[in-house]
């Protein structure tokens, strides 16, 4: 993969542009609103930094098979990303981003883990949707998510616009907290300590470029 000319800014310009055609001028603003309103009340993200120990955790994939951190840790670093679900264009742009330079990533030591805190059936269909080849693990209750990244409410505008527009957000979790992780990546090494930790701020739409990711695993 080329990580100059295939950037999630790249593709994030073109689903912009996408969006703006497909969305209601007012429903775009209204989710724009709230990313910008993550980003202002949200200026510190990361609960774990470089040199942390990460804490262990056991997840159900997207087929119900319970995958540990532990023992993904005995075969090399992993790489995990928490993102919002299935529902949102700006985590299937970052995950398919991700899953476009999954060889080069499997190449330098290391496997990728997606974490959300949607159903294992949502994680079945954000897979298929985006023919991910890498885990995908239901965080039921934002248990792991919390000890990693900031957590915090889905707002009611935005709730309510999605639903006019047609999509449940409900309907992708098991409980109806509505509480989502800010999105962030981090690099475990084998001995269980963090390498890399970033999150681009509270708005969603910026994600961390899997150049960076690269060139963390390069070092």
């Amino acid at each position: 993969m080329n990580t100059k000319t295939n950037s999630y800014q790249d593709g994030l310009k073109e689903l912009r542009k996408n969006l703006g055609t497909m969305l209601p001028e007012d429903a775009l603003a209204v989710f724009d609103s709230d990313a910008e309103s993550l980003q202002a009340n949200h200026p510190s993200i990361l609960k774990l930094q470089i040199g942390d120990k990460a804490p262990d955790f056991s997840l159900s994939n997207a087929i119900g098979k319970t995958i540990r951190l532990s023992d993904l840790l005995k075969k090399g670093k992993v790489i995990l990303t928490f993102y919002r679900g299935s529902w949102c264009p700006y985590c299937n742009l970052q995950l398919a981003h991700y899953q476009s330079a999954l060889s080069e990533i499997h190449s330098l030591g290391a496997q990728l883990i997606a974490i959300s805190p949607q159903t294992p059936d949502e994680s079945l269909n954000i897979k298929e949707k985006n023919e991910l080849s890498f885990e995908v693990l239901s965080d039921n209750g934002n248990i792991v998510a919390q000890k990693y990244t900031t957590v915090f409410k889905n707002a009611d505008a935005a709730v309510n616009t999605m639903t006019a527009l047609g999509f449940d957000f409900d309907a992708h979790y098991s409980d109806d907290a509505r509480e989502l992780p800010i999105p962030a990546i981090f690099i475990i090494e084998k001995d269980g300590r963090v390498a890399f930790a970033k999150a681009e701020g509270g708005d969603y739409r910026n994600r961390v470029d899997v150049s960076e990711i690269i060139n963390v695993l390069k070092k």
